[in-house]
């Protein structure tokens, strides 16, 4: 597991992918290249009967099971039905003809979905400012919506497609523009400039972060390990965990924004603990992208990649909107 919705690629590598349609590159399956000794295929005579004479570089004696004109399949190659489309409620179809996924796929489809999750979050950002009763109530909707949609994605046997993945960057934006307005209202001053305001500081440390771990993942100096990932994973849930209980304990008892720790010390080292979290997320996320590709994933796939990408840097981006405000705070 790495990110939760992104964890069963590792999974879909292994046993391959349902309905991919691409008969040049397949993805890797069990049993692959492999011959079914001992069982009765294309009509042949079983070993040992009568007039049977084996002969040398594995080719079959004349008329041994063949039909004129039948090509016996050579080791290595697919055997029949190999690459054919899966059983119904896979994917693969419809979207690029069962071509296998590329690095440019997933880099369009992610920013597609935060060109959504942007026009969204402007929405809300305005509303908040002007509204502030609907904003609070758009910011509740999209926290809502983007917990329950979250829990669905990492129980549903399928991946993400179009439409949920861009009802998914919808609720993102629905969350993400109020509380954006919301920091920015308390925190920047009447006057500062766009460079000096939170949410700039915190979009801006997001890239960083992101570059940074892009370029220690590429140069192998962050090594995807089972070990690492299981690590990982084990904080992330527990991190979860946390933060419902967080959630709750600032609705129904605190009333600050940030709830365990507030903005003392304890409250910064939660802080830095969910933006490093948040960030050594990225590096998994990274992995299961190349594995993806590496394994010819069908095209569709990539909304799944890509909303998995979007969770990760929208967390990261919120964890370090409220380690900001808590630097900030007196």
């Amino acid at each position: 597991m790495s990110n939760p919705i992104l964890d069963r690629v590792q999974q879909d590598a292994q046993r391959g992918y349902a309905g991919f349609r691409d008969s040049g590159v397949q993805a890797p399956q069990q049993g692959y290249g492999q011959q079914q000794y001992g069982q009765q295929q294309y009509g042949q005579q079983q070993y040992g009967q009568q007039g049977y004479a084996p002969q040398q570089y594995g080719q079959a004696p004349a008329g041994y099971g063949q039909q004129p004109g039948y090509q016996q399949p050579g080791y290595g190659q697919p055997q029949p039905g190999f690459g054919q489309p899966g059983p119904v409620g896979g994917f693969g179809g419809g979207d690029g003809g069962g071509r296998a996924i590329t690095l440019d796929d997933v880099l369009m489809r992610t920013g597609a979905l935060f060109a959504v999750m942007l026009a969204v979050a402007a929405i809300g950002w305005t509303l908040s400012s002007m509204a502030p009763a609907i904003g609070g109530l758009m910011m509740m909707v999209g926290l809502v919506g983007t917990i329950g949609m979250s829990l669905f994605m990492m129980f549903r046997r399928k991946p993400v497609g179009v439409v949920m993945a861009v009802l998914y960057a919808a609720l993102e934006g629905a969350f993400v523009g109020p509380i954006s307005g919301f920091y920015h209202a308390t925190y920047d001053t009447t006057g500062s400039s766009v460079f000096e305001s939170i949410v700039t500081q915190a979009i801006l440390a997001t890239l960083c972060v992101f570059g940074a771990m892009l370029v220690l993942y590429r140069t192998g100096v962050i090594k995807v390990t089972q070990k690492f990932r299981a690590i990982v994973s084990m904080m992330i849930v527990g991190y979860f965990v946390f933060s419902l209980i967080n959630l709750g304990y600032m609705l129904f008892f605190d009333g600050s924004p940030f709830g365990f720790g507030g903005t003392g010390w304890l409250g910064i080292a939660i802080s830095v603990f969910g933006t490093g979290l948040a960030a050594v997320t990225l590096a998994l996320d990274f992995d299961a992208i190349d594995t993806a590709i590496r394994t010819h994933a069908p095209v569709s796939y990539g909304w799944h990649l890509a909303i998995g990408l979007l969770v990760t840097l929208v967390w990261l981006y919120l964890e370090l909107l409220r380690l900001l405000a808590r630097l900030r705070s007196d």
